[in-house]
């Protein structure tokens, strides 16, 4: 028998269409499924208009983590109705405060050689623990909820191979930024990375959590290690030992590409202002002042890393000037750092501690001072994104980030004269499951009721692609644009989450405000135009459902992030592919695809007439089968509801929580 990648292992045990042959589409079966408090509110009222009786999968969780602070009722109201949808539709439900969704999902539901798919780009954080776990839009999670497959194009499989042990003062967060400082931010689009050799075996479960959550920074499709001892040893921790198997590679198998990190040679690194690729060492920009340091985030959620920053300012203090933030991850790891004395040295160092929650990692506070920079060990550092428009964050290692923060300014903590801290996992740890709340028994005695808030509305109606479409260019952008600056995050935009009409409102808001206005006046649909890497960054489905709410009908790049290019899809709007899209079209331009359909079925090649300039430019779509079908019919639901006519099947019944 051939030698299996353990990628493929996961994939073919799961596999329900297609074939495993890169570059094509296959369906897989969805065992688990993640949705947090800012995308969930569109999957429960996704779930509704399906008609959803209840959840098909193994396991489905609703968290509550990104939008926690209640300024009003538009938070609360949405609590209430997620909670209220997790019981209608059979969903574990973690309440707000309880913690940030991938580290508790790691914690308590996942499962060695399961399938986790979930509508949060960094899902992929669960590939720590031997899960073929990815990030998607909230409607194919949904889908995925009601027990249909979930598509994807077959990736190709790239082995990461660790080898030796990394030096004191260099960490986890120091090798998935090595291979951002390689790689950039589309450099692994289109692929798994397979994690293996030797180096493992000092990396901890929540260390390998830190790589794998940030290979979305890299456009990865997914992240998988191998479920061994050490991950035998963090379920027995969580009293989750029944839940482990062991999962590898086998011996001699082949990769499509193959890539070594010595980590002894590794040094802490930084990413500058404003991208995850942009990597240097620490020591090329050390001496810059900072105003905040800040630890926390899905990106570092661990015990280890909070551990690290207590015991390095444990006879220090926080520089004058400087806010040291502490975003615990989870009530569970907070318990455990107060029983063994950290929170209180944190605390005397005059450190400023925060609800578990993902707070300023989305924007949601903590926001920095314009301009003054800001040191984090969130995943992303994208214009804006820390809810100050002018900021200036870095990314960096809870060792950096203490080492800055005891300093004043950007320190290569290898600088410092302390001895490297050793930290222990917890033998013993508490485990504090009082903030789930269970999915009921099937079948209940009364349906939840979904309590509905006054900023809860329906989903909009889509329409099929038309017979002509005809657009105008509303706006060009450049390349590697994300969904941050297509649909911003943070305090002031995320409470209208489950209002489309009024989120509506602040679509691509910091790069031009003038759209918005102009797409409302404009009297038709219109068009977007960008570079490479359109929609790179956060899952979210109101970056596509808010244009389209505004009229966008089409939208040219040079190339896709995955999961925008299939949000696109599930709204109604068409993507089409053009080499130097930004220098063939500009705005004001009229653009007409005739018979849009017709051309999706005959091949890959769409003809557009640029009316305003009397040319015609040939665009190319990736798109398969299933998705032009999706396309005409005017997007996923309209689609669900033509070849829905049969009774979904009995649904089973989920896992208990441990």
């Amino acid at each position: 028998m051939p030698k299996s990648t353990l990628t493929h292992q996961l994939l073919s045990s799961h596999l329900v269409s297609g074939k495993l042959v890169a570059g094509t589409e296959i369906g897989l079966r969805i065992d688990q499924t993640l949705t947090q408090d800012a995308t969930g509110t569109l999957v429960m009222l996704e779930l509704e208009a399906m008609g959803l009786g209840r959840a098909q999968t193994d396991v489905s969780v609703q968290y509550v983590d990104h939008n926690l602070l209640q300024e009003d009722n538009k938070n609360p109201d949405d609590h209430l109705f997620l909670e209220g949808a997790a019981q209608r539709f059979g969903l574990w439900f973690s309440r707000p405060g309880n913690g940030v969704s991938h580290p508790l999902h790691q914690e308590r539901f996942g499962k060695p050689g399961a399938t986790l798919l979930g509508s949060d780009s960094h899902t992929c954080a669960a590939g720590a623990i031997g899960m073929l776990a990815i990030g998607a839009g909230g409607l194919e999670v949904a889908m995925a909820i009601a027990g249909q497959p979930f598509y994807v194009r077959m990736p190709q499989v790239w082995n990461v191979q660790l080898e030796g042990q990394l030096p004191d003062w260099v960490s986890a967060k120091d090798i998935i930024l090595e291979m951002l400082r390689r790689h950039d931010v589309k450099g692994a689009v289109g692929w798994v990375l397979e994690y293996s050799g030797g180096g493992l075996q000092n990396l901890s479960a929540m260390d390998r959590h830190v790589i794998a959550n940030m290979g979305a920074e890299l456009g990865a499709t997914a992240s998988v290690f191998p479920s061994d001892d050490e991950v035998q040893r963090f379920l027995a921790r969580q009293g989750r030992a029944s839940d482990w198997i062991e999962i590898k590679a086998d011996a001699g198998a082949t990769y499509d590409r193959h890539e070594l990190i010595e980590l002894d040679k590794l040094e802490p690194l930084i990413a500058k202002p404003s991208s995850p690729g942009n990597v240097v060492p620490v020591r090329d920009v050390a001496g810059q002042p900072i105003y905040q340091a800040y630890v926390g985030s899905s990106a570092n959620p661990g015990y280890r890393d909070f551990a690290m920053v207590a015991e390095m300012i444990r006879d220090h203090r926080v520089a004058d000037g400087v806010s040291l933030d502490i975003n615990p991850t989870s009530r569970q790891i907070l318990q455990n750092l107060a029983r063994d004395g950290h929170i209180l040295t944190l605390l005397r160092s005059g450190a400023r501690l925060h609800q578990a929650g993902c707070n300023g990692c989305i924007g949601m506070g903590q926001a920095p001072a314009t301009n003054r920079i800001s040191l984090r060990t969130v995943p992303r550092n994208f214009p804006g994104r820390s809810g100050t428009r002018e900021d200036n964050v870095y990314l960096v290692s809870p060792e950096t980030a203490t080492a800055s923060a005891i300093a004043g300014k950007i320190t290569d903590p290898r600088d410092t004269d302390a001895a490297y801290p050793s930290i222990r996992q917890p033998e013993n740890p508490i485990i504090d499951t009082e903030q789930f709340s269970a999915p009921p028994t099937y079948p209940p005695a009364v349906a939840a009721e979904l309590i509905k808030g006054p900023n809860i509305q329906s989903l909009p109606e889509s329409q099929p692609l038309p017979s002509r479409l005809e657009t105008m260019v509303m706006l060009t952008v450049g390349n590697d644009i994300s969904t941050d600056e297509i649909m911003p995050a943070g305090a002031r935009v995320l409470p209208f989450r489950s209002n489309v009409s009024r989120i509506a409102e602040f679509v691509y808001i910091d790069v031009d405000p003038s759209y918005v206005t102009r797409a409302q006046q404009h009297d038709g649909v219109h068009a977007i135009v960008g570079g490479t890497n359109y929609g790179q960054g956060s899952s979210r489905e109101h970056a596509a459902i808010a244009p389209h709410f505004l009229g966008l009908r089409l939208v040219i790049a040079e190339s896709y992030a995955r999961i925008h290019l299939q949000n696109l899809v599930n709204f109604g709007v068409l993507p089409l592919t053009v080499e130097n899209a930004c220098k063939q079209f500009q705005e004001g331009d009229v653009l007409v695809i005739d018979h849009p359909g017709d051309q999706l079925d005959a091949g890959h090649e769409i003809k557009i007439e640029n009316k305003t300039r009397q040319q015609q430019i040939i665009g190319q779509h990736q798109l398969s089968d299933r998705q032009s079908e999706i396309l005409k019919a005017g997007g996923l639901i309209p689609w669900m509801r033509q070849r829905s006519s049969n009774q979904s099947p009995e649904p089973t019944a989920g896992n208990l929580l441990q």
